[in-house]
């Protein structure tokens, strides 16, 4: 039995992306592009709004960057504001739902079930899990219908930078204002990797990174990469450390950064086998 979101979409599960510049790229467009045709039942389509196709597997649908129509782009804000241009009337050939997912996370199970939840005209959010008292979505996924947020991209427009200060994050800004309101996918689809994945101090320096049975896709906001849980890194610069060497930083203020001495001790994992398995081509 086809659901109401296929039948709106042809019965085609329509999967998108965005990227510009040089951050990513890529090899993370066709890491995610392999990670979702392991893990859908077909028919679907993979589309990948992006100013640089070079490199990209042919089984990817490309598509030039949607227009904004803003000189200038907020600064000082922590927002991914350059999603804005997947709110615009017209997405490429696409027609009805589309998901959206961020290049950054890792697909672990089924996506068929984030395609059947729900009506064809909601949006739907993964639940932001960093403030569970506030009724905030994250949009490194999200469900939505081409056109259905015309009226978010109106207003950014409008005041891009003011827009930004208000609300800090587009995914707070998408939450408070998309027309009907939001809805969320169950809580347990949709991990954090820090929030969920990872063990509390002392646990982390025993343990690597769990992966939660009911998990289909994890987060990996905020800096950390699925790169870097693989190796065993918990940011971005210098090399991995070995528990020991990490614990005796402790007394080092230089190495601590001014972290205090148990957010220092938080920050550390182990090598992560489980993303390596499933963040690949």
């Amino acid at each position: 039995m086809t659901s109401s979101v296929l039948a709106a979409s042809g019965g085609i599960k329509q999967v998108i992306c965005i990227n510009w510049g040089t951050k990513y790229g890529a090899p993370f467009i066709n890491r995610l592009y392999a990670m979702v045709a392991r893990n859908i039942t077909p028919p679907f389509t993979f589309t990948c709004f992006t100013d640089n196709r070079a490199g990209l597997n042919p089984g990817i649908l490309c598509e030039d960057l949607p227009p904004l129509d803003v000189e200038h782009m907020p600064t000082n804000t922590r927002g991914i504001w350059p999603k804005a241009r997947l709110w615009g009337p017209t997405l490429g050939k696409l027609k009805g739902p589309v998901l959206f997912l961020d290049l950054d996370l890792v697909i672990v199970s089924s996506l068929d079930v984030f395609f059947e939840i729900g009506n064809a005209d909601d949006v739907v959010m993964a639940r932001n899990q960093t403030t569970p008292f506030e009724r905030l979505g994250q949009t490194s996924l999200f469900r939505f219908p081409v056109g259905k947020l015309v009226p978010l991209q109106e207003k950014f427009r409008s005041d891009p930078q003011g827009v930004a200060d208000e609300y800090r994050y587009e995914q707070r800004f998408v939450s408070r204002n998309a027309p009907g309101g939001i809805t969320f996918f169950p809580r347990k689809w949709v991990l954090h990797f820090r929030q969920d994945c990872r063990w509390p101090f002392p646990l982390n320096y025993l343990l690597a990174p769990n992966l939660p049975r009911d998990a289909r896709v994890v987060i990996f906001p905020r800096g950390l990469h699925p790169q870097h849980a693989i190796d065993g890194r918990y940011g971005t610069k210098g090399p991995r450390k070995a528990p020991i060497e990490h614990i005796l930083g402790v007394f080092d203020a230089q190495q601590r950064k001014n972290k205090s001495a148990l957010q220092y001790l938080r920050h550390y994992i182990r090598p992560t086998p489980w993303v390596a398995e499933h963040w690949r081509e």
